[in-house]
């Protein structure tokens, strides 16, 4: 089989330093992408990087995370066979396109590969840039790097697709999820998956730090609408199980609710838990929608 082609996606907003960590993080790749493809909304959210990144594609979009996706793969041309989408604060491993490369190319059945996050800030306060290449530096590696096991969705802060059956399928980002929109990883990748009879495979040696850097996310009302409204309009869609979602939106608010007693300093859980109410409030009434965060 020849080498694939692969393209790196990267949708951003308001992060311009991170990005540029990330980006040089890229530049470390012993197997370098094809292109490199950074989609942003203004002028502000890339500073100067263009200007130090010229090798680096540089297009617009208007704001919200599926349209900044839709118009990454719009633009990664019929040249490429491999999209691998990565949030502006994930660094990954020197090793992580190889690994995915060669996993790909022993694997045609796979049509989507999410990465192992070695650790993830998103879950607590933030990794700092030079704690996470530290924890990069430490990270002993998967005894077998090239292991491979199936899994439930690809996580949107790592996850590659194959183009071919994208394409074949029509497949787009739902731009009814908007802004941070909560669950589209899971949506784009099991319809993936569903349409194509491919599977999904978690990567033990293509790995990564998640900073989870909370500027620019979603207020904590907006957010806390979304986990609820958002599980309940994909399982009625048909690309998340009821068996998930219900679970899914009664344990956010379920945590929300506990944790808005002594709330961490980095997180909105009051703002969360009034989102759960209102989208449980809108549920009953029976006009609940992911594109009621807009109007919040």
């Amino acid at each position: 089989m020849s080498r694939l082609r692969i393209a790196v996606g990267i949708a951003t907003r308001g992060r311009a330093a991170i990005l540029a960590e990330t980006l040089a993080e890229l530049a470390r790749q012993r197997r370098a992408p094809e292109r490199v493809l950074v989609c942003h909304v203004g002028p502000e959210d890339v500073a100067a990087l263009p200007e130090a990144h010229p090798g680096v594609a540089f297009l617009r979009a208007e704001a919200g995370l599926p349209r900044q996706r839709n118009a990454i793969l719009d633009a990664a041309g019929p040249d490429c066979d491999v999209l691998l989408f990565l949030d502006d604060d994930f660094l990954p491993a020197p090793d992580y396109l190889a690994v995915l490369e060669a996993v790909l190319r022993a694997r045609p059945d796979c049509v989507v590969a999410t990465g192992t996050v070695i650790a993830d800030g998103a879950k607590g306060p933030g990794i700092a840039v030079a704690e996470g290449r530290a924890l990069l530096a430490r990270d002993p590696g998967a005894p077998d790097p090239l292991a491979a096991a199936p899994h439930f969705n690809g996580y949107g802060c790592n996850m590659a697709v194959r183009l071919a059956p994208v394409r074949a399928h029509g497949l787009r980002f739902d731009e009814a999820l908007p802004l941070y929109a909560w669950y589209e990883d899971i949506d784009f990748t099991r319809r993936l998956a569903a349409a194509s009879g491919g599977a999904i495979l978690r990567l033990a040696g293509a790995r990564g730090v998640h900073l989870g850097v909370k500027a620019a996310r979603t207020p904590g009302l907006r957010l806390g609408y979304s986990q609820v409204a958002n599980p309940i309009y994909l399982a009625r869609k048909g690309s998340f199980p009821w068996s998930h979602a219900v679970p899914s939106a009664l344990r956010h608010c379920a945590i929300n609710a506990l944790r808005s007693l002594a709330p961490e300093p980095e997180v909105d859980r009051l703002g969360r838990f009034r989102g759960n109410l209102l989208a449980l409030r809108d549920l009953l009434l029976g006009r609940a929608d992911p594109r009621r965060i807009l109007d919040l």
